[in-house]
């Protein structure tokens, strides 16, 4: 996951809600056209509702909880209404102590809070690979659930649920979703965001009538 950097926004009306998708390369949609990554396939869902939703594509190759840190304060130059926060895994990658991790990401909640008191936060978990260990990955899959739990914030259990070990919904890396999976990501982080924005139901049921 080598860092490379672009901030993708899909504008919207004026009036909107500003969701801020915080990540790495999943995030990023590395190895598949922007359009196919989960948070522009999650716009056109707000779209289709008529939602008025700007998404913020704020994912970057490589991203460490640690360079996450660096760059939030930029980030919040706009308004935010929904954080989800994607960001750990390369941290597990390197092996990298979680305990400075976890610091990090609440870092980053709290710095976002700070600014906008009435953001709603929802925390992508993930899983690390098993040859680093039961504890260190048992202390990873933790840490989304601890900062979730503390934060008050909605949880994604597991962003690659559906996806992960799945070889025909992964690129030739075995890491990285293809447009196919990247489409259960979106559906993945789609029921979470109902949880914290109650216009997608009410929208949804309104379709439904």
């Amino acid at each position: 996951m080598r860092a490379d950097s672009t901030v993708s926004i899909v504008p919207s009306a004026p009036e909107h809600a500003r969701i801020l998708f915080f990540g790495t390369s999943l995030t990023a949609g590395l190895g598949v056209d922007p359009d196919e990554a989960y948070p522009a396939l999650l716009h056109n869902r707000f779209d289709s509702l008529g939602l008025a939703v700007e998404v913020v594509n704020a994912g970057v190759s490589g991203e460490t909880s640690a360079a996450g840190l660096r760059r939030i304060e930029w980030l919040l130059g706009q308004p935010v209404a929904v954080l989800v926060l994607e960001l750990g895994a390369n941290d597990a990658l390197r092996g990298l102590e979680l305990k400075a991790a976890k610091e990090n990401l609440q870092e980053i909640i709290s710095r976002t809070r700070a600014k906008y008191p009435q953001v709603q936060i929802v925390v992508a978990g993930m899983q690390a690979p098993p040859n680093l260990g039961r504890p260190y990955t048992e202390e990873f899959r933790r840490m989304f659930v601890d900062l979730a739990r503390d934060n008050k914030a909605a949880l994604i259990p597991f962003l690659l649920e559906g996806v992960g070990g799945h070889p025909e919904l992964n690129q030739v890396d075995g890491i990285h979703p293809t447009p196919a999976g990247h489409r259960i990501l979106a559906d993945n982080v789609w029921k979470v965001l109902v949880s914290v924005m109650p216009e997608i139901h009410e929208r949804e049921k309104e379709g439904k009538k």
